[in-house]
């Protein structure tokens, strides 16, 4: 055999062996994903099955069941309550699926706290074992500050949550005033306004401002319309011909 015809063989028989060797490690690859792919499942929803059940469900599937917390709840005691992952998930066998469990209601009844201030009723709540819960604080006229005027869970009932939710009022709305449209009048009559309905924390500006007639109110805060207590502060900037002057307090 002629020496080109061998190096022609020679080639062939290396490109043969490469395409088999390729064609291997493909099926290889292959078998690997399909072998990764047959060992995930879906998880299946436990929410509200009891404990066991759910337990023998997922070691079906290769997964294993952790208690992540138990809780008090409307549901019975011993009921799956939340899961993580979430029913439908793809996940691998061997891997563990955390739930939450119920330890079904509080036996406790609402201790009665309407009347009393936060700070008693803290304390009365910690002593039933339950936690104040949402306090809201609206603004009510014919009401004392810090006193509770609404509970829920009313007294007496039997809960599944230990949270109670109460209604504190503030007592009577400060008096405020609603803010007048002071810019483009004059610093002079703005605090003349000012003083008339009771207002005396206010700050004036001097801003160098050669557009405005010196002396204007260029701006104020609170915005004009803002609803402000009587004991809070309105700031204005004044037009000056000159350098910003220090500001100036009445």
């Amino acid at each position: 055999m002629a020496f080109r015809e061998k190096m022609e063989w020679t080639m062939h028989m290396g490109l043969l062996v490469f395409i088999l060797a390729a064609a291997a490690f493909l099926s290889a690859i292959t078998t690997i994903r399909i072998a990764i792919r047959s060992r995930q499942v879906q998880l299946p929803n436990i929410v509200g099955q009891n404990l066991s059940a759910a337990r023998v469900q997922l070691n079906q599937r290769g997964i294993e069941l952790k208690v992540a917390d138990r809780i008090y709840d409307a549901l019975p005691a011993g009921i799956v309550v939340r899961q993580s992952p979430s029913a439908g998930t793809q996940v691998k066998v061997s891997q563990q699926a955390h739930v939450v469990v119920s330890l079904g209601p509080i036996r406790t009844n609402i201790p009665p706290i309407e009347g009393t201030s936060l700070r008693t009723a803290r304390i009365s709540l910690l002593q039933a074992k339950l936690q104040l819960g949402e306090v809201s604080s609206p603004y009510l006229e014919d009401t004392d500050g810090d006193t509770i005027l609404l509970q829920e869970p009313k007294p007496g009932a039997q809960v599944s949550s230990p949270r109670v939710d109460v209604l504190v009022p503030l007592g009577p709305r400060p008096p405020a005033v609603v803010m007048p449209f002071f810019i483009g009048s004059s610093d002079v009559e703005t605090q003349r306004q000012l003083a008339a309905v009771g207002m005396r924390n206010v700050r004036s500006t001097p801003v160098p401002s050669p557009q405005w007639p010196v002396g204007t109110v260029i701006e104020q805060s609170p915005a004009p319309g803002s609803r402000l207590p009587m004991d809070g502060q309105v700031e204005i900037k004044v037009a000056s011909a000159g350098p910003a002057q220090p500001s100036s307090q009445n």
